[in-house]
């Protein structure tokens, strides 16, 4: 009575189906497993290094800037009178 044997993790199992369903269960799974991938693809990454993602996002935000300087210093010139 004290060991747990392979017929009570069934009927746990079973009881665990019924409750949560298949469907949920299968989702569970699937963002458990990409959590762990994400976790893994981290501990990966070089410390203090941006990811591409990150990159990729810092260089378009470096060129909006620049953009918007651009477009600042032609706002700011002066418009030619033509009287």
């Amino acid at each position: 009575m004290g060991s747990i044997s392979i017929w009570h993790w069934l009927i746990v199992a079973l009881i665990v189906a019924l409750v949560f369903g298949t469907k949920k269960l299968r989702t569970v799974g699937g963002d458990l497993g990409f959590a762990v991938r994400g976790f893994k693809d981290g501990l990966q990454s070089e410390p203090g290094s941006p990811t591409d993602a990150t990159a990729s996002s810092v260089v378009s935000i470096e060129q909006q800037h620049t953009r918007a300087e651009e477009v600042a210093k032609v706002a700011s010139s002066p418009v030619p009178n033509d009287h």
